[in-house]
């Protein structure tokens, strides 16, 4: 390698600061943390429980039409990729892109401020990508944060671990160089999870004609193999998570990449030893569907999946010696990738693949039961005219025992959620923009929302955005 391509990779690989951070944008301090309020750290996709919730307490009780007070907006490039925090700083993960869209670009890791949103370091990487479906080319994974490291899976299957503090690169695994991963209609999707020492990975390695690393274990700290689980199931885009089951930590993988026939479905695995338990197929017969919504644990000993490509959702029941079988189907209660929360022995999800077919809805766990449909349409001024919109493929949030919703189109509320119906509390179209999928974060009282693509009403540049959410 000559010097100066020697020059050009140590400079791509290592983390930089800027002198002038251009893409912030600061509002305002938000109020004071109120006295008394618990905060929790957001490691992960789905937070520190795993399921979409976390425990912060006094949080803003109403806000104006326009929304909460923003704090500071950060422009970004291309990602889905929701933020995690923890220890004092916010990572976000995106795709900056020269020149054509959705071939060439950096896949970034930026570690910044909650509460400022200033640059601390950020970590760069050359990537090429264009998504065969012309949504955003950027990563789909959220980065992981665990002690004195951080995980990022980008959207070509690239996984690393990057230090904390400093934003050097730890370790680095090629899943397609390494494990024959084959990119799916979207690129490579879910996070990684940590438990004990090990970072557990949905790799999907080879094709569903033979059996591949399915799923594999590395040691946190070093990134060396510690076991593999083969099958020829792909990896989908669901992030794997680690629950109890029957008073055992088992690894759940709801598997399946693009595949003809198309396969895939649910893997229960032994976290230490990559065993199997159980292995229960559900994964629509289309050869373009995905499996994409993370699996929710219920009373213990129950496990409720689903797809929204024809199969729908369904309910495992596990025994002593985690075994998996079916306590009902319902073809009509499908999630396409957001995680639906289970309240009182009821399950409440946006069910449906499309935009003009999305219903959110409500279930009844103990015998499958659909108890009611709500279209949760609302009408918006656009551009000085009255459109009916709708939540259509949202995400539930639970925090300060509330349950919030972002609608895809940027729409914010706050719901209330009963067997018998839904209401809505307080509104706000924060903007208008399509492809808000990521799962809002809150954090020591401040919200943290990604619009993922241009403002239909202002031209605003995908962002990240911080709200003051703290309570008076």
């Amino acid at each position: 390698m000559t010097r100066v391509a020697f020059v050009f990779v140590l400079i791509a690989l290592c983390p930089m600061q800027a002198a002038e951070d251009v893409r912030l944008k600061l509002h305002g301090k938000p109020k004071a943390l109120p006295e008394g309020a618990t905060t929790e750290d957001w490691p992960r996709y789905l937070g520190a429980h795993d399921d979409a919730s976390c425990r912060e307490t006094r949080l803003l009780k109403d806000w104006p039409a326009s929304g909460p007070k923003i704090v500071w907006e950060l422009a970004r490039g291309e990602s889905y990729a929701a933020p995690t925090i923890a220890d004092g700083r916010l990572f976000s993960f995106d795709r900056a892109v020269e020149g054509e869209v959705g071939i060439k670009g950096n896949e970034r890791l930026e570690c910044r401020h909650p509460e400022t949103g200033k640059l601390i370091w950020d970590f760069t990487y050359p990537v090429e990508y264009r998504d065969r479906f012309g949504y955003a080319s950027g990563p789909r994974a959220s980065p992981v944060i665990d002690g004195e490291l951080v995980y990022i899976a980008g959207v070509t299957g690239q996984l690393r671990a990057i230090e904390v503090k400093s934003g050097k690169q730890v370790w680095h695994r090629d899943l397609i160089k390494d494990y024959d991963h084959r990119l799916g209609f979207f690129g490579y999707g879910p996070s990684p999870v940590v438990w004990k020492e090990s970072l557990l990975v949905n790799v999907g390695g080879g094709g569903a004609e033979e059996k591949g690393v399915c799923v594999a274990a590395f040691d946190r700290v070093s990134g060396k193999e510690k076991w593999r689980y083969l099958d020829s199931w792909g990896a989908s885009y669901s992030s794997p998570v680690v629950c109890k089951i029957m008073g055992r930590q088992v690894l759940l993988v709801l598997a399946g990449g693009e595949s003809r026939p198309a396969t895939g479905g649910l893997l229960g695995l032994d976290p230490e030893s990559g065993k199997l338990h159980f292995r229960f197929p559900w994964r629509a017969d289309k050869f373009e569907s995905v499996n994409a919504s993370v699996p929710i644990v219920i009373g213990g000993k129950y496990v409720f999946l689903s797809e929204c490509y024809g199969k729908g959702g369904v309910l495992l029941e596990c025994d002593e010696a985690l075994n998996a079988k079916p306590v009902w189907e319902e073809p009509m209660f499908g999630m396409h990738w957001m995680t639906p929360v289970e309240i009182n022995g009821h399950i409440y999800g946006f069910s449906g693949r499309n935009k003009p077919d999305v219903q959110f809805k409500c279930l009844r766990v103990s015998d499958g039961k659909i108890l009611w449909r709500d279209d949760m349409r609302y009408e918006h001024e656009v551009n000085g005219r009255k459109m009916t919109l709708s939540f259509f493929r949202g995400s539930l949030l639970r925090a300060d025992g509330r349950v919030f919703s972002l609608g895809e189109d940027g729409v914010f509320a706050e719901l209330e959620l009963a067997p018998s119906g839904v209401k809505t509390l307080r509104q706000s179209q924060l903007f208008v923009a399509e492809q808000s999928w990521a799962l809002p974060v809150v954090h020591r009282g401040l919200l943290y929302i990604g619009q993922h693509s241009r403002g239909f009403t202002d031209g605003s540049r995908p962002r990240l955005i911080c709200y003051d959410f703290r309570a008076p």
